[in-house]
């Protein structure tokens, strides 16, 4: 425990000109893994600073391993394998980068948002950290507001549920 507090405290200090959200024209790549119930994959998104906390933006998701649903059909059994279609989401973002209003550290954002996507509208809230000015780690938590079909079965479930997204932040600039 006393060397990981040391890396910390070594690491704040040497990284002290990190920037977690600039303004206009910043723009943030995040990579990392998503999981929820019956899946886990790859989460990739970016977003491009409009105003001085506005950021709009794109985000992918695609579940590499994941579980069979079994669902009745006509009164037969029937277990379901994922296909490229049901594994994969799409979704555009809009973020209110608080990070400055809550007066944090430069290295630190909090962003909470709206996507619509291909599967659903829905919120997210996530926190940023850099350690330099290029590279920082970022958790995400989204939910469904509004699905697009109120009796999701099966495969349907993919991606229209809670989704927890962790991983490695990159500046653009």
């Amino acid at each position: 425990m006393k060397k990981w507090m040391a890396l910390m405290v070594l690491c704040s200090v040497s990284f002290a000109h990190a920037q977690a959200y600039k303004g206009k024209g910043d723009k943030k790549a995040q990579v990392g893994v998503s999981v929820q119930n019956g899946g886990t994959g790859i989460h990739v998104s970016a977003d491009f600073g409009l105003g001085e906390n506005v950021s709009l933006g794109l985000a992918a998701t695609y579940l590499l391993a994941s579980d069979n649903y079994s669902a009745y059909n006509e009164t037969i059994y029937v277990t379901q394998e994922p296909n490229f279609i049901d594994r994969f989401d799409l979704k555009a973002r809009f973020n209110a980068n608080l990070g400055n209003v809550f007066k944090l550290n430069p290295k630190m954002d909090i962003y909470p948002g709206l996507d619509l996507g291909l599967r659903n509208f829905g919120a997210h809230v996530g926190f940023r950290y850099f350690f330099t000015d290029g590279f920082g780690v970022y958790a995400e938590a989204g939910v469904p507001i509004a699905k697009y079909d109120k009796h999701i079965e099966g495969l349907e479930r993919y991606n229209n549920q809670f989704v927890m997204n962790i991983g490695a932040s990159f500046n653009l600039q």
